[in-house]
């Protein structure tokens, strides 16, 4: 007994490097200032030196993926002020709570985007800090 069901073709592979190289821009600045700990052709991440590795020490992030490029941002996920600010085109764009994910270039958008990176980073910053003197014990002379 035969089958009439064909294999799915599979779907080429969008190409989302524009997306993904303007998304990279946005981080940019933060290059000079912090650790960069992942900067692949997959992903690039930016954290705290000093906290690399440790989870309050992430800042934020681009990952690309097959069906969108994705931008992490921990102080939109840390400050509900900072989440309450986001225009609601870009809180469309959120998947969990703090991921945006991109299929296209928005310049718009980036703009925004660009903004709550810079707007939210110190507080953050000084919050995973507080983080991790809490976390890691006094060492001993």
């Amino acid at each position: 007994m035969g089958s009439n069901t064909k294999p799915a073709a599979a779907k080429p592979g969008r190409d989302f490097a524009d997306v993904d190289r303007r998304l990279r821009q946005i981080l940019e600045p933060l290059r000079s200032r912090f650790a960069v700990t992942k900067d692949s052709p997959e992903a690039l991440a930016i954290e705290i030196p000093g906290l690399e590795g440790k989870p309050w020490g992430y800042i934020a992030g681009v990952r690309h993926g097959k069906t969108y490029v994705s931008f992490y941002l921990m102080s939109v996920y840390s400050s509900p002020e900072l989440m309450a600010t986001m225009s609601p085109e870009l809180r469309r764009r959120m998947q969990g709570k703090a991921c945006l994910n991109f299929t296209r270039v928005d310049e718009p958008l980036f703009a925004e985007l660009a903004r709550l990176t810079e707007t939210g980073l110190e507080r953050f910053v000084a919050s995973a800090r507080q983080a991790d003197k809490e976390r890691t014990p006094a060492r001993s002379r």
